[in-house]
This record gives C-alpha cells, sequence and structure tokens, in this order.
C-alpha cells in the first residue's frame, strides 16, 4: 500500500518560486548551494536562510518580483553589493525571504553634462559611476573602501558618506532624483534632475537611507561636478586628536570649499596596517612614526597646480609652527597620493584579517570629539583591561569609525559576548557628548535594539507611522531598523 503524505506548508512558498522562474527564467532564481553568497554579510557576522535569490534585469521585472511576493506575503530582501556593516542585506534565519538582488540593473542611462547631472541604475558599482562620470569630464565625488563592489542603491538606502563628505555631503546630498519601486509593485518615477523641486513632502529623502524598508530604489538621478584643476594630499603626524581639530579649523580657513578630505587615524590603525601589508609603505620613520594621532589632508583646486601647491604648503608650514603637527608628508605625484589614500582604506581590511572587533560608527560635535575619546577610552579601560582602540575616520564631519578590538590572549567569541556591554557604554557616552550612534553605516539589524534606547518615543513612533503608512504589510525588509 502506497503511502499518502501530507499536505506540504511550503507548497505556498513552491508556488512563489515557480512563478518567479517563469518570470525571470531558471537562471535567474537562485536556490540551494547558489544562494550560499548571498546569505551572509561579508564581515561574517550575520548569516540567514532565504526561498531564493532572483535576478530581476529591469525596473519592470523588479516591479513583477515585487508584486508576486506581495501576493504571496513572501518578505524582500534588497542586495546590492553586500558590503554593508549592519547586516541590513541579509535575511533572517526562517528561509521565507526573497533576496533581491539589483546587480543586473547597471545601465548608465543619461549623462547631463549641461545639467550636471548622471541618471544611473542601482545596481551600478560606484566605482563604474565615478569612472563614467570622469570620462564626461566631470566629478562624482562619493568615495568609500568599498567603491569596486558597492553598489548606487546600496549607497542611496544607507546615506553612505565616505571621505568627502566635508566638501560635497552625504549620498542624500549628492541625489536629486529616484525611481522607487513601492511595496506593492508600483514604480514611482521621480527621477527629476532638479535642484529646486518645492511641490510637498521630499520623497526622495523619505526613501535615501531607509535600507530598503519602505520600497526599493531601482534607479537615481546624481549630482556631477567639475573635475578639479589639481589636487594635493598629504599625511601629517599629531602630537593629539585637539591638535587635529585646531588643524582642521586652520585648513578650514585657509582653503574654504577646497578642503575635500580631513581624515583622522590612530596609530594604532597605521600599525594594523604595516602588519597585515608589509608591502605598503609607511609614509614616516623615527620619532614621527611614534606620533600617536595622524591626519590625511587633501586639498583640490579648480585654479591650477601651482596655485594649489603654495596653498596647500603654506597651510602645511604654518600648522607645523603652531605645534598641531609634527611632521608632514607631501604626496609628489598622484602615485603617490594614492598611496597615502590607499593605506588609509586599508585599516578595514587589516581590522578584518585581526580577527572580529566590535565596531562603532559614529558622529559627535567636532569640538567634542577629543573628549569623546578620552573619556570613552579611559571608561573601556577600567571595565574591559586590555581591549584595543581602533580609532579611524571623518574627523571632518565628526564621524569616527570608534571601534574596539580584542585583549591580547582573550578568546573570540568571550570577546564579542561583551558587545551588548561595549555597545550601552560607548553609546552612552557618545549622547552625553551630542552625538549619534549611527553616522554613515545606516542601522540595519544591528542596532535595532539600540535605537529603542537612544530615540525617544515620540520619534519612534513617527518613524513606525511612516513604515505602516507605506509598508503597511511589513514585507520590506523585515527586522532592519525598527525591529
Amino acid at each position: 500500500m502506497r503511502a499518502v503524505r501530507p499536505p506540504s506548508i511550503a507548497s505556498p512558498r513552491m508556488s512563489l518560486l515557480s512563478e518567479l522562474q517563469t518570470l525571470l527564467g531558471d537562471a535567474h532564481v537562485l536556490t540551494g548551494p547558489d544562494l550560499d553568497p548571498f546569505l551572509t554579510d561579508w564581515r561574517g557576522r550575520y548569516h540567514g536562510q532565504a526561498l531564493a535569490a532572483v535576478r530581476p534585469g529591469s525596473t519592470d521585472e523588479v516591479a513583477a518580483v515585487v508584486r508576486l511576493c506581495a501576493r504571496h506575503g513572501a518578505p524582500i530582501v534588497p542586495q546590492g553589493g553586500n558590503t554593508g556593516m549592519c547586516g541590513g542585506a541579509t535575511p533572517d534565519a526562517d528561509g521565507q525571504s526573497v533576496v533581491l538582488l539589483l546587480g543586473r540593473l547597471n545601465r548608465v542611462r543619461e549623462i547631463d553634462t549641461g545639467n550636471d547631472t548622471i541618471t544611473v541604475e542601482a545596481g551600478c558599482i560606484l566605482q563604474s559611476v565615478q569612472d563614467a562620470a570622469r570620462e564626461a569630464g566631470r566629478l562624482f565625488p562619493l568615495s568609500l573602501a568599498a567603491q569596486g563592489s558597492c553598489t548606487i542603491g546600496g549607497n542611496l538606502a544607507t546615506n553612505a558618506g565616505g571621505t568627502q563628505v566635508l566638501r560635497y555631503g552625504n549620498t542624500r546630498d549628492l541625489a536629486l532624483g529616484l525611481e522607487v519601486v513601492t511595496p506593492q509593485g508600483e514604480i514611482w518615477n521621480g527621477l527629476r534632475g532638479l535642484r529646486k523641486d518645492n511641490t510637498g513632502y521630499d520623497l526622495r529623502d523619505l526613501y535615501i537611507g531607509s535600507e530598503g524598508t519602505l520600497g526599493v530604489i531601482t534607479a537615481a538621478t546624481l549630482k556631477l561636478y567639475p573635475l578639479p584643476v589639481a589636487q594635493c594630499t598629504a599625511m601629517l603626524a599629531l602630537p593629539s586628536i585637539e591638535a587635529g581639530v585646531a588643524l582642521l579649523a586652520r585648513a578650514r580657513t585657509g582653503f574654504g570649499a577646497s578642503l575635500t578630505g580631513f581624515e583622522l587615524i590612530s596609530d594604532a590603525c597605521l600599525q594594523s596596517v604595516a602588519r597585515h601589508f608589509p608591502e605598503q609603505r609607511q609614509p614616516f620613520d623615527g620619532a614621527s612614526a611614534q606620533a600617536p594621532w595622524f591626519a590625511l589632508m587633501e586639498l583640490s583646486d579648480s585654479e591650477s597646480e601651482r596655485h594649489a601647491r603654495e596653498r596647500f604648503e603654506a597651510v602645511l608650514e604654518q600648522a607645523v609652527e603652531a605645534g598641531e603637527a609634527v611632521d608632514a608628508v607631501v604626496a609628489g605625484n598622484i602615485a603617490q597620493s594614492a598611496a597615502l589614500w590607499h593605506l588609509r582604506e586599508s585599516i578595514p581590511l587589516a581590522e578584518a584579517l585581526a580577527g572580529k572587533g566590535i565596531k562603532h560608527d559614529i558622529s559627535v560635535p567636532i569640538s567634542r570629539i577629543a573628549g569623546f575619546v578620552e573619556v570613552t577610552n579611559a571608561r573601556l579601560q577600567r571595565h574591559f583591561p586590555g581591549i584595543r582602540h581602533v580609532i579611524f575616520g571623518h574627523l571632518g564631519d565628526g564621524n569616527l569609525h570608534y571601534n574596539v578590538g580584542r585583549p591580547e590572549g582573550q578568546d573570540e567569541a568571550a570577546f564579542l559576548a561583551q558587545q551588548p556591554a561595549v555597545y550601552e557604554l560607548v553609546h552612552d557616552s557618545v549622547t552625553e557628548h551630542g552625538g549619534s550612534i549611527s553616522a554613515e553605516h545606516g542601522v540595519g539589524q544591528l542596532k535595532c535594539q539600540e535605537l529603542k534606547r537612544y530615540k525617544s518615543p515620540l520619534e519612534l513612533e513617527l518613524m513606525k507611522a511612516i513604515k505602516r503608512a507605506l509598508d503597511p504589510d511589513g514585507i520590506m525588509n523585515p527586522g532592519k531598523v525598527l525591529a
């Protein structure tokens, strides 16, 4: 007698899978082992399960996928380059989600040099957008370490910052218009290249930074700028953070809007890069190499190489004379400038090679950064003796990656188990100093509970009201931002 199998509770999901395959073709609906690369964040901290990962090739196909998922009640997890720091693009563990991969939406739709705009699809790699702008004689200034693999959609979803926020702002400041697929599968075409549009609520800014919880960004119209005629780069050895803040003020006065980058780097960061990437030449030796802090500064000039160099060297000489810097290395050509920036961009990679750390992406008013670091370092050492302070970031806009490394000899699991207590101590200190617990990485799933502690009940309720209004069924990237 043949056994009768009970009806499978997964049959509705199998129906969705079949419909997705019909819509996109089997090659663009990934299941089984093909799913694995899309289930874990790049840091290896979050791992989930999913019904499938799908690769739509157009905005219309994205909308059709969303409509199918909405009809089946399947959660949707948008994913770009999967380079996020907070687990915002990783599905949960229940295996019911559809991971929406946007990599095939990678066209540059239009470059308008008369309007200084570029319209690109969400799956475009940031480096490709920079290159397309440069080929047109323009600059797209968003720049960060992951630019060779992160996508514009992810940059917009997290309102990414990077190294030139000081001059050009975050991704939100670089976006003029968006194309978005709503949770109901409708397409909002807001790709307007206007600097002024005062016609009601700004939907664009609502979607930027929402981490895929309100809809799927599929394209954007972005600002372009003239290419600088000349750039000057220098790394300076600093006696203290206070000296770095004074140097920043001097550079702002001397360069004005031409100051495009000002990065703060602790000695521990450069030591880690030297240890893990010995082929990279360190800029200082002798006593200067023992400085506790370093600054990486860049000027972009629109007049001439000579004008840029004269301005740059004058400010550096004043800074050394005033004791704000003990030494300076000035890049003599493009290759040397790239090498200095490569040192800075290698810090996260060196951190990863050193083992998992407890990372913080915080912002504090620039005038209070030195006090914040001094107070917080002391508190951490008092409660967690031997932990390592791995601190670097964008001093020019008050954003520090205030990371905590494992003490020598401590078990990694035991160290990571302390993360909630470390978070509480650091984030309490951030709040005391008038700062924010997330500057440019977003919230994702990493900081959901932290958000509840530091946002007021009214702020949280307003955010939830927006979520309910736009995504009443809660299918868009559940468990992120608002848990």
